[in-house]
C-alpha cells in the first residue's frame, strides 16, 4: 500500500493513473477504522478500481471542540488494517495540506434545508464542514466513485446534493451499515463505550426494527416516535431525536401509506458518547 501525506506527490501519482485510464474509487474517513470502513474498501476493490482511502480528522465539521479533542485516533492500527484488506493507497494529510494558508475561501452551498434537520438541528455548522472537506478531497483525488456508509445517511444526502450542485462527475455509492453482533452500528465512537454501554447499545437497532414494523403496519407516526423515544430512555441514556422522514427531502412524514420511501433516523447519548443509526422503510 502506498502512503501519501502531501498533496503534490499524490497529484503526480493520480496523474499517472489517469494516463493509464485506471478507474479510481475513493473512501474518505476520519480514521479509527472498523469493519464498516473496511467493507467500503472491499466493495470498491471489487469493481477493479484503484482504491484510495483518506484519513483526516476534519476540524471544520466539529461544532464542539471537546468532541474534536476526544475523537479517537489510531493511525498505526488503521494502516495495518488497510494493508491487510488490500487497500491500494492511503492519503493521511495534515490540516495545512487540506486547508493551506492563503487558499481561496470555500463558497458555501444552499442545501435547501437538508442541513437544518436532525443532525443539522443539533450540530449547527456540521454539514458545512462536511461539504467543505469532501469537496476539497474530491478536488485532490478526482475519483470516479465515492464510497460512503448508510449509517451516516443524512451525510450521504448532503454529499449527493454537493455533487449535483457543483456538477462533479463522481458516482456516489452508499453501502449498507455494518453492525456488531448485537445490532449496534459500527462507528469509530464505539471505541469510547464501556462494555456495559456497548451491550446496552443494541437497543438502538432493536428499537429501529420495531419502529419499522409499526410503520409497515401504517401505525400513526407520532405513536411510533413516542414508542421509540421511550424505548431509548435507558438509565444514563438520553435520546436526542427519533424521526421518520422522506429519504430524498429529509422532511418529517406525518403519516405512512405504504408508498413513501422513508427512513427512521435517531441520535442517542449514552453518557458522553453520541450514537446515530437509521433503518430504511421499506427495505431496498
Amino acid at each position: 500500500m502506498l502512503l501519501f501525506k502531501k498533496t503534490n506527490p499524490l497529484r503526480l501519482f493520480l496523474n499517472d493513473l489517469r494516463k493509464q485510464r485506471k478507474p479510481v474509487a475513493f473512501i474518505p474517513t476520519m480514521g479509527a477504522l472498523h469493519e464498516g470502513h473496511l467493507q467500503l474498501v472491499r466493495q470498491a476493490a471489487a469493481t477493479n478500481a484503484v482504491t484510495i482511502c483518506s484519513i483526516f480528522v476534519n476540524p471544520t465539521q466539529f461544532n464542539d471542540p471537546t468532541d474534536l479533542e476526544k475523537y479517537p485516533r489510531t493511525p498505526h492500527k488503521d494502516i495495518e488494517l488497510l494493508t491487510k484488506v488490500g487497500c491500494d493507497t492511503l492519503f493521511m494529510p495534515a490540516v495545512d495540506e487540506i486547508y493551506p494558508i492563503g487558499q481561496n475561501a470555500w463558497h458555501p452551498i444552499d442545501f435547501k434545508g437538508l442541513d437544518q434537520v436532525m443532525e443539522g438541528a443539533f450540530r449547527p455548522g456540521h454539514f458545512k464542514g462536511v461539504a467543505q472537506v469532501v469537496e476539497r478531497l474530491l478536488q485532490l483525488v478526482q475519483p470516479d466513485a465515492l464510497y460512503m456508509g448508510q449509517k451516516d445517511f443524512q451525510q450521504t444526502i448532503i454529499v449527493r446534493e454537493l455533487l449535483q450542485q457543483r456538477k462533479l462527475p463522481v458516482q456516489l455509492v452508499v453501502c449498507p451499515t455494518v453492525r456488531e453482533a448485537n445490532g449496534l452500528a459500527m462507528s469509530s465512537r464505539n471505541a469510547r463505550l464501556s462494555p456495559k454501554q456497548r451491550k446496552e447499545a443494541g437497543i438502538i437497532y432493536e428499537t429501529l426494527q420495531q419502529a419499522k414494523k409499526m410503520a409497515e403496519q401504517q401505525q400513526p407516526v407520532p405513536m411510533i416516535k413516542d414508542f421509540a423515544l421511550r424505548q431509548l430512555l435507558l438509565p444514563g441514556w438520553r435520546p436526542e431525536y427519533f424521526e421518520i422522514v422522506d429519504r430524498n427531502t429529509l422532511m418529517p412524514l406525518t403519516n405512512l401509506n405504504g408508498r413513501q420511501r422513508a427512513i427512521a433516523c435517531t441520535a442517542v447519548w449514552s453518557g458522553q458518547i453520541r450514537l446515530i443509526d437509521n433503518i430504511l422503510i421499506p427495505d431496498e
